[in-house]
């Protein structure tokens, strides 16, 4: 097994801007923890930064203080660094080629949100072939409220994860995925 670790849009939109993540506690130290115990092991580690093309979306918007990677993100280490314009990471995207390229056939999700560019690049990641390592609390989400209906951020997590452990993903804590890559 060749693993990477991809990082999906941890970026301040989520922190200071209009979709503030609430859950789970302490999604962005396991974030930093899971880049950390990937550069101490020389696993692979890909940033993914959303931008939106279209100047009609509130949030995204490329140079805005909002769009930029979240500081402790951007100063860490990173092999490959990918802009993407919609949900999937390999929509558009160098990601998978790189991958291919590196002989990567597993990659990690972590980041945000778990409801939506994470599950939908963990979804693509298995439709090319790759499997799947889904980080349960290095992934995060919000609560949401449309005409679609509510759900809590708890509710929202926990029923990603139990989707993409049925057939997609192994869905794993940080601390166990630290274990499995030896940091």
């Amino acid at each position: 097994m060749k693993r990477a670790l991809l990082v999906v849009d941890v970026q301040n939109e989520y922190f200071s801007g209009r979709l503030p993540i609430i859950h789970p506690q302490g999604h962005l130290s396991n974030i930093l923890r899971v880049m950390d115990a990937a550069a101490k092991r020389d696993v692979p580690c890909v940033v993914i930064q959303h931008t939106f093309s279209q100047p009609d979306k509130p949030f995204f918007q490329r140079d805005t203080p909002e769009w930029e990677l979240h500081p402790e993100v951007r100063e860490r280490p990173h092999s490959l660094w990918v802009e993407k314009t919609l949900p999937g990471s390999f929509t558009g995207t160098e990601l998978e080629s790189w991958l291919r390229q590196q002989n990567i056939d597993t990659v990690a999700i972590a980041g945000y949100m778990t409801h939506m560019c994470c599950d939908t690049t963990a979804r693509q990641a298995v439709h090319r072939g790759f499997n799947v390592e889904f980080l349960s609390d290095a992934t995060g989400t919000l609560p949401l409220d449309n005409s679609a209906g509510q759900v809590t951020a708890e509710e929202l997590q926990r029923a990603i994860l139990c989707a993409q452990q049925m057939l997609l993903s192994e869905v794993l804590s940080t601390d166990i995925w630290c274990n499995q890559i030896g940091a």
